[in-house]
């Protein structure tokens, strides 16, 4: 397929154009945690979605070679957590690679169902997963939410052109 003229520098679709589209894409960001065998584990996520209102439902993607695939494909239970523009550190934390991320300065605990709660985050929630559909080389996680807490304070964290931000007025 090629591009109609006019459409100034159409690419053919590939991975390369795929991540730069969405460099343009503000996103919020949050940290999804699981209780795993040898201890939590966790990883920040900006594909997060509200899927239903009735039952409430949300989902989040992750790639089928991250560290914490192995405790998400197993585990009944996820815990979501919005983070606020506060939270940069924490989110590079969450998001690199062989990083201690529940050792210093990392706060949590543990909550409902087994699942790492973190402190401090705009809102959390704990989630039933309830299905895991194959989507290249992620999974798309489909979960039910259990119970909440929608009262941090603070504004949200955006992920934008590749790095952590903050809204402006």
């Amino acid at each position: 397929m090629t591009a109609p003229p006019g459409l100034g520098l159409a690419q053919q679709a590939s991975p390369d154009l795929l991540r730069s589209v969405f460099r343009r894409h503000a996103a919020g960001v949050a940290v999804i945690t699981a209780a795993g065998e040898s201890g939590p584990v966790g990883f920040t996520a900006t594909s997060l979605s509200s899927v239903s209102a009735e039952p409430p439902m949300l989902s989040f993607g992750i790639g089928t070679g991250a560290s914490s695939w192995p405790a998400v494909s197993r585990t009944d239970h996820v815990g979501v957590h919005i983070l606020g523009e506060h939270q940069q550190a924490l989110a590079a934390t969450f998001a690199r690679s062989g990083a201690d991320r529940f050792g210093a300065p990392t706060v949590w605990r543990e909550g409902p169902e087994g699942v790492p709660v973190l402190d401090d985050v705009l809102a959390w929630l704990v989630c039933r997963v309830v299905a895991r559909v194959p989507a290249g080389d992620h999974r798309i996680v489909v979960a039910e939410v259990v119970l909440g807490d929608p009262t941090g304070a603070g504004r949200p964290l955006l992920y934008h052109q590749g790095r952590f931000t903050a809204l402006r007025d």
